[in-house]
């Protein structure tokens, strides 16, 4: 007999099958092979107590503070500890408990329901002199080149902007963008590059988003998180997708000491809020993409947590956009030129792809594609 220590395992099922389980036990076992942790913020204290009793008779177990016991506060944050299985259970048991057990147990279920889906990589293209990639810098005839070489590599999204929203990055007039996207705008609409990837304005002046959708772009790529409700009215009235990013701030302030009390729960807060001002404007959930603004207004800490913490945004049922490519964070965790941090953003891109992100916003598609590939080959 031989017997040695398994890794992850990211198809359950496929490798239950392969082993020969009988398959009605492969749907069975394979959610007692998916280890979940849910972070509670502001648990009742009697609610914990229940919980965590609830929990471990059917060998699961809530992480409390010392001092829930005797109730020594009102409120505690909590970690619930258990396999996929225990928590279909939980979602069940706890809608006959009081103390918001039971908007707990509504939660779990909204989590347990939650599909993975393919990935995507988005090309992104600078049309300015000033973002912060001086290599993604593209105007014109040569922003068409590299269009098509995006597209002959494999990118499913080409993402266009004309303004920077770099950290400080100036403030760019309305006709300045215009004039920098027309052209770009015109080529794409007359060669119907649009055929062969879907095209993102990555923009919120309005009369720029048109004027893209109107040349075929089918996606807005909006870094004020859909602030300005013609922006979503135009993405209702073209049919076309919505990426809201969150941003603490502007381009011109957000690194001016970004501070959250909870960053994952005030951006969740942040999307929520928005996802129902689209939605009250008639824009259907599936068309909403969410990124959590990896560097915009945020400490490289925060941007870490958000990426550990990528699986929850799959909750509102929208496609999860990451985009940290050869962000700064990669030089406060390693200090590195930005033309020398390719191999620090896979690394960020692979973990949020496997936490939950489905969509990735790089500047290196190629290399982004062949990670990808070997990296699902090995899951």
């Amino acid at each position: 007999m031989h017997v040695y220590k398994l890794g992850s395992i990211a198809d359950k099922k496929s490798a239950l099958k392969t082993l020969g389980v009988e398959s009605g036990g492969v749907g069975i076992m394979a959610k007692k092979m998916e280890l979940m942790y849910f972070f509670i913020k502001d648990l009742k204290c009697p609610a914990a107590n229940i919980l965590k009793q609830d929990a471990l008779s059917i060998g699961a177990d809530l992480a409390v503070p010392v001092g829930v016991i005797l109730c020594e506060k009102e409120l505690y944050d909590c970690i619930l500890i258990g396999t996929r299985k225990h928590m279909e259970i939980l979602s069940r048991k706890e809608t006959a408990q009081p103390f918001g057990l039971k908007m707990l147990a509504k939660e779990l279920k909204k989590f347990l329901s939650v599909k993975s889906k393919p990935t995507q990589i988005m090309g992104v293209i600078n049309a300015n002199n000033d973002s912060f990639f001086e290599r993604s810098r593209f105007q014109k005839e040569d922003a068409i080149v590299q269009i098509k070489q995006m597209i002959a590599d494999g990118a499913d999204i080409i993402d266009i902007g004309a303004v920077s929203s770099r950290p400080n990055a100036k403030i760019v007039s309305e006709s300045v963008e215009q004039s920098r996207m027309k052209p770009i705008c015109d080529a794409i609409a007359f060669e119907k590059l649009y055929e062969k990837a879907i095209f993102s304005i990555d923009s919120y002046t309005p009369s720029v988003v048109e004027y893209a959708l109107k040349s075929g772009f089918g996606m807005i790529n909006d870094i004020t998180g859909a602030e300005n409700e013609a922006i979503i009215k135009l993405a209702i009235k073209y049919s076309a997708k919505l990426c809201i990013m969150h941003m603490q701030g502007t381009p011109q302030t957000m690194q001016n000491n970004p501070d959250y009390e909870d960053v994952t729960v005030e951006v969740s807060a942040f999307f929520e809020e928005r996802i129902k001002r689209c939605e009250a404007l008639g824009m259907e959930r599936k068309n909403i993409i969410l990124d959590v603004g990896i560097g915009f207004g945020k400490t490289v800490e925060h941007n870490i947590t958000l990426i550990k913490n990528m699986a929850h945004f799959g909750v509102f049922g929208c496609d999860v956009l990451v985009g940290a490519s050869r962000k700064s964070m990669i030089d406060n965790i390693i200090s590195t030129p930005t033309e020398e941090r390719l191999a620090g953003t896979l690394a960020i891109h692979l973990k949020a792809v496997e936490n939950g992100a489905n969509i990735v916003r790089c500047h290196d598609v190629k290399e982004h594609i062949q990670a990808l590939v070997v990296a699902k080959r090995l899951s």
